[in-house]
């Protein structure tokens, strides 16, 4: 007896989709790495003068430039306290739960372009690592506490608004001030992630306002880490430089694995 044929386009997703426990495990292990890396080989092994001093060059060069105007931004809506904390929110629970979904979402639905994203997802992830290392910088949120550009609230400085006006958690205190790092401002990954969720997912959406949604993300999130004094704006452009490495990384390697 002839063995059945399989009909024509009907090749299995579950032939190219990745085992979910071994993709789990690699997630899992390569955010525990990066978490322990980040933190413990962050702030607490930098001394605070010197993540200032990159904070006050990151201004300068906004300065040079006519961009300064994160101070301005947070001063027209730190007042605004639901708004503002609407933004702590958005920054705290977003960044993680919008990337989950996408990255869930691309296996289940279209496991011939996750491999790529994933692996593109770690690479920018990766290289945001190297720039905590190589140039740890104070976020605009700890420079209302002194140095050049610091000053009395709110002529001249910055509100902690997680801290002072609620959010998620605060960073400056408890096990969070213990154990994150606080001077992991450049690049964004926060930006950089957000970017990723509208590159990986552009193509994949047919409802108008799933795009439009999708396409104002990454602005959005520009919106929040600045708003909240998390980032200077600048380190969006750093973040985007991650994703690019990233996905050229991500490109190189899967070109080697499918030669091999």
């Amino acid at each position: 007896m002839a063995p059945s044929a399989r009909k024509p386009g009907t090749t299995s997703k579950r032939r190219t989709r990745p085992r979910w426990y071994v993709e789990l495990a690699v997630i899992g292990v390569f955010y525990g790495v990066y978490s322990w890396v980040r933190n413990q080989f962050g702030s607490a092994a930098v001394e605070p003068a010197e993540a200032q001093a990159n904070a006050e060059l990151v201004i300068d060069w906004e300065r040079s430039i006519g961009l300064y105007f994160e101070p301005e931004l947070q001063d027209l809506f730190v007042d605004w306290v639901p708004f503002i904390q609407f933004w702590n929110l958005f920054y705290g629970f977003f960044h993680f739960s919008v990337t989950a979904t996408a990255l869930m979402w691309l296996y289940w639905r279209f496991p011939r372009h996750y491999p790529l994203w994933r692996t593109t997802g770690l690479f920018t992830t990766g290289s945001g690592l190297v720039g905590f290392a190589l140039f740890p910088t104070m976020p605009p949120r700890l420079l209302s506490a002194g140095g050049r550009y610091g000053g009395d609230l709110p002529d001249t400085g910055y509100v902690d608004t997680v801290s002072e006006l609620r959010g998620l958690w605060s960073f400056t205190s408890g096990a969070a001030e213990t154990l994150s790092n606080q001077y992991a401002a450049m690049p964004s990954l926060h930006f950089a992630w957000a970017m990723w969720c509208y590159l990986a997912l552009r193509k994949h959406l047919v409802h108008p306002a799933g795009r439009w949604a999708l396409a104002a993300y990454p602005w959005l999130t520009l919106f929040a880490i600045v708003v909240t004094a998390n980032h200077y704006w600048i380190d969006a452009v750093g973040g985007l430089g991650a994703l690019g490495l990233g996905w050229a990384g991500a490109r190189g390697y899967h070109h080697w694995r499918s030669r091999r």
